[in-house]
């Protein structure tokens, strides 16, 4: 089987599971339950082509390795988004989107919030899980990539589950200091859970370096950090800090992404 057939029958799987959530989204008109569904989306193509795989020939060692990863990342990610917005309205990002896009008619609304947010991410999921999707046509790799990889996804996991789990503590203490949490792994930078999530990427993106022709891995973490850093992650999640003092002075001193020594003015 071809890398682009593979491809496109990954793709297929997913668009098949972001139109679902999508007819689901209609019901609850809440088009950010796709952020539960994003990581499970994952879990779900994976297994999926795993299985397609198990037909014709046994899962190599790293690619089942892949899959655990992606299904622990995936479970963890999906159950907290869960968690966080479960009996809460439609979140901001997603309702600003409907009253705009509304206002031209539901016709409208219908097709940019289907291709805007269920087909494009489902583009983004089938690109990201790339490394997974080419381990299982190519050759077996030298175990200090395996070793190598494991380490770095080890840490942007702890980055991402620890800062995860610092910032639920602090929105929940009702006693606690300000509106902006400055502690833990959150005074080296304002998103460790973001810094985490690219480094687990690039962890798995390495494990799947097998041979040359599967250098396309790195498209993975380099589309999930250009979109944390400059499209959906990073800079509409701080738009609406923009003129908060507390945050301004937060932000003068803490690195955005990179975990860096907190810089006192």
């Amino acid at each position: 089987m071809s890398t682009f057939t593979l491809y496109l029958i990954s793709l297929s799987i997913i668009l098949l599971y972001t139109t679902t959530v999508f007819l689901l989204a209609l019901k609850k008109k809440d088009n950010s339950i796709i952020d539960i569904a994003y990581g499970a989306g994952f879990i779900v193509t994976a297994w999926m082509l795993a299985i397609l795989k198990l037909m014709t020939a046994p899962l190599t060692p790293y690619s089942f390795l892949i899959l655990i990863l992606i299904t622990i990342w995936g479970t963890r990610l999906s159950y907290r988004i869960y968690q966080k917005n479960k009996g809460k309205p439609e979140d901001f990002r997603y309702k600003n989107w409907r009253d705009l896009w509304m206002k031209k008619g539901l016709p409208y609304f219908l097709v940019r919030a289907y291709l805007q947010i269920f087909v494009l991410q489902g583009i983004v999921i089938s690109i990201v899980l790339l490394p997974f999707t080419l381990s299982i046509i190519t050759s077996p790799m030298t175990s200090y990539w395996i070793v190598l990889g494991l380490i770095v996804w080890c840490i942007g996991f702890f980055f991402e589950a620890v800062g995860d789990r610092q910032l639920d503590r602090f929105i929940k203490d009702n006693n606690r200091v300000g509106t902006i949490l400055k502690t833990g792994l959150w005074k080296y930078t304002r998103h460790p859970n973001y810094f985490g999530e690219s480094t687990m990427w690039v962890g798995i993106a390495l494990i799947s370096l097998t041979a040359s022709s599967s250098t396309i891995v790195i498209l993975s973490p380099i589309l999930i950090t250009y979109l944390l850093l400059f499209v959906s992650g990073i800079p509409m999640l701080e738009k609406k800090w923009d003129g908060n003092p507390e945050w301004e002075e937060y932000k003068k001193k803490t690195s955005a992404f990179f975990p860096m020594p907190t810089q006192e003015k």
